[in-house]
């Protein structure tokens, strides 16, 4: 049997949760939603995920505050109102596909808040058009031109604590399997862990375990709310001499297993300007392949995995226990089927779908046929 399409289950103090295959739809920002709240966009982009046969569907950053996030048009779940729109949307999404596990990523987007969309050219907005005061761990913006964020205070960084728990416990409320926090790519937790964003002088600054300190407060503020499946997206390194790097993301996802962590998810960089990364196929698999050896948490790799033999080879060498893909999906919603074609696979698809294969793919529906009327 293809590993790719084996199950695996992740654990969970509300139960195990078992996936049907290893292939993980990655959160991919939408930049579409109208004041924090869902919209139609995310109910054909959701439905249409949901129907690509991966065995499990992360939802985008999702922002736990207003201030937190990315753009104006990010995703939210601050409040009664935003929760109801994306219960409302996810629900019929839902409804309209096979059933599939689904992960929300929490998340602040720190000193990298306040940003246009990309098509726009990323850069921070001021108050004229549709931006705010961005905060982060200390005053030392993102790039040198910009603004520098307001530090966060002992209030600011409880308050911040607060808004992951209640959002997780949102998220409970309308039956998310699994959340992943977002502690990658720049953002707040990820800015607390390098030393090229976080100059505080406090307890939550300085060496490694003034570093992790936040981020770690917050994923067990949420763990002590949340009894679904939890983990962490992680930069593994971020391609910056000084800055935060494979060894110290393998010892803290250690420090996450034992607060409770149930996997890890491995990216990297988005903290720095001057970061160099050295890209290729499967470029970041090494670092998944390191924390999952120190953690023996398990763990996602994603990052130019194109190819299904890619993900077959990476799971049968043990280097990562989960492959996620984001853009290769959005190219091809249902790269999951030529996977499952290609490696001998079956997937879930809606009834609609089913007399849709060609003749070389025919049989990773199982045992489904259906006839010509």
């Amino acid at each position: 049997m293809s590993h790719l399409f084996s199950e695996f289950t992740l654990t969970a103090p509300s139960g195990p949760l078992t996936l049907a295959n290893r292939a993980v739809v990655a959160p991919m920002c939408q930049y579409s939603a109208h004041n924090g709240h869902a919209t139609d966009w995310h109910l054909m982009h959701w439905g249409n995920l949901l129907n690509s046969g991966a065995g499990l569907f992360i939802l985008e950053a999702t922002a736990v505050t207003a201030r937190g996030r990315i753009t104006p048009y990010c995703l939210g779940l601050w409040d009664d109102s935003t929760a109801a729109a994306l219960s409302e949307t996810l629900g019929r999404a839902r409804h309209l596909a096979p059933q599939v596990p689904v992960c929300i990523q929490l998340s602040h987007a720190g000193r990298k808040a306040s940003s246009a969309a990309p098509w726009d050219g990323g850069k921070l907005l001021d108050a004229a058009h549709q931006g705010w005061q961005p905060e982060g761990p200390s005053d030392v913006p993102h790039l040198a031109e910009e603004t520098p964020p307001e530090s966060l205070s002992a209030q600011g960084l409880q308050d911040i604590q607060t808004a992951f728990a209640q959002a997780a416990q949102r998220a409970q409320a309308m039956g998310i399997e699994a959340v992943e926090l977002h502690g990658a790519h720049g953002y707040l937790l990820h800015q607390f862990l390098s030393p090229l964003s976080n100059h505080r002088t406090d307890a939550y600054g300085g060496n490694f375990e003034g570093r992790i300190r936040f981020p770690l407060e917050v994923f067990q503020a949420v763990r002590a709310v949340y009894q679904g499946s939890l983990g962490i997206r992680l930069s593994a390194t971020d391609w910056v001499e000084g800055g935060w790097t494979p060894e110290e993301t393998a010892d803290f996802a250690l420090r996450l297993k034992l607060a409770g962590a149930d996997f890890v998810h491995i990216s990297s960089g988005g903290v720095s300007s001057q970061q160099k990364i050295a890209i290729g196929p499967e470029y970041q698999v090494p670092f998944a392949k390191l924390v999952k050896q120190k953690s023996g948490l398990p763990t996602m790799t994603v990052g130019l995995i194109t190819t299904p033999q890619q993900a077959e080879d990476i799971l049968v060498r043990g280097d990562a226990d989960l492959v996620a893909l984001a853009r290769a999906f959005l190219y091809k919603p249902r790269w999951v089927w030529e996977a499952a074609a290609a490696l001998g696979g079956t997937v879930q698809a809606s009834h609609q779908y089913w007399r849709c294969m060609p003749r070389e793919a025919q049989g990773i529906f199982g045992a489904v046929r259906i006839g010509q009327r």
